[in-house]
């Protein structure tokens, strides 16, 4: 294998498995950066994701190559339109990113996620709801083992019963009103 043929293997082989990859990712996170705390994990994480979305981009072009053109395309120097539209898919991916300030030298800020029903505090209200079934529950037993019906700390259990109720009331309601909107 002479030097050219390496360099083309080089250049090919990162232009499929890497760059087109690499460019998206840098597109869709544009605020991560390959340093501070979280520097290892998040270069660990775009190796991997630069890889993957790279193969799935070019399996994805090559078949469309392949159905689109007439009499099917040849992946090889001779006819470099694989390379040529996945190098056209990168540069696209590249000034997207640019656009975004993923390869300025101050990140950008992170964007913020639209808030989906019900996700606003969702395990706390979850846990809240289970606490207040549990101390429902166990109000109710307390009534049901009192000796006397009209005794004053069944008063008691009772008006606490029914805040305990009225709240988990309240709280489901609120809950399936934000699923509504």
């Amino acid at each position: 294998m002479d030097s050219l043929s390496l360099g083309q293997a080089v250049a090919g082989g990162a232009l499929l498995f890497f760059v087109p990859g690499f460019v998206v990712a840098k597109a869709v996170f544009p605020e991560r950066r390959l340093r501070g705390p979280g520097a290892v994990r998040w270069g660990i994480e775009l190796v991997a994701l630069a890889l993957v979305v790279s193969v799935v981009l070019t399996v994805t072009v090559g078949y469309l190559l392949l159905v689109a053109a007439p009499s099917g395309f040849n992946a090889g120097w001779s006819d470099p339109l694989l390379e040529s539209v996945l190098a056209a898919v990168a540069l696209v991916a590249f000034l997207a990113g640019w656009w975004e300030g993923a390869y300025a030298r101050v990140a950008p800020l992170a964007r913020p996620h639209p808030e989906s029903p019900g996700s606003t505090g969702a395990w706390e209200l979850t846990e809240r709801l289970d606490a207040l079934q549990r101390e429902r529950q166990r109000l109710e037993r307390q009534i049901r083992s009192l000796p006397a019906p009209e005794s004053t700390d069944g008063d008691t259990f009772r008006s606490r019963l029914h805040e305990v109720t009225e709240e988990e009331r309240t709280l489901r309601e609120r809950r399936e009103g934000e699923y509504e909107r």
